[in-house]
């Protein structure tokens, strides 16, 4: 299935904002080239591109943590993918809910989030 999503901007590469569903929180940041956007709408659930290992990276493989897409919306100029999903367990690879755990303080960064996951048991690093 081929998309109206402008690849050809980044490289092959779209920024993809990921948003809880309910809560409207934002998750997480990824990337994806046409063939993990189709991945993603096939199956219904979250398939990146992972610019570090070059491979495609289905969100939750590893740690179990799924995204079921509920909606898909793109930007106006046809370069941003924003995904509505349900989140199962946490986004973030280091346990917490968001990818977006730390909030600017006078004092520096504050984590504001509780972790929920030990990134060490289900990683094994």
């Amino acid at each position: 299935m081929k998309s109206t999503i402008d690849f050809a901007k980044g490289d092959g590469l779209v920024p993809v904002i990921v948003q809880d569903d309910d809560s409207g929180a934002v998750l997480m940041l990824a990337y994806m080239n046409q063939a993990s956007y189709d991945r993603t709408v096939e199956t219904g659930y979250a398939t990146y591109w992972s610019r570090s290992r070059q491979a495609f990276w289905v969100k939750g493989e590893t740690s179990g943590h799924k995204q079921k897409v509920r909606a898909i919306h793109l930007d106006c100029d046809a370069d941003t993918v924003l995904l509505r999903v349900t989140q199962e367990g946490a986004a973030c690879h280091e346990g917490y809910p968001s990818c977006f755990f730390r909030r600017r303080s006078d004092a520096g960064w504050d984590v504001v989030e509780t972790r929920v996951f030990d990134p060490e048991a289900v990683y094994k690093k």
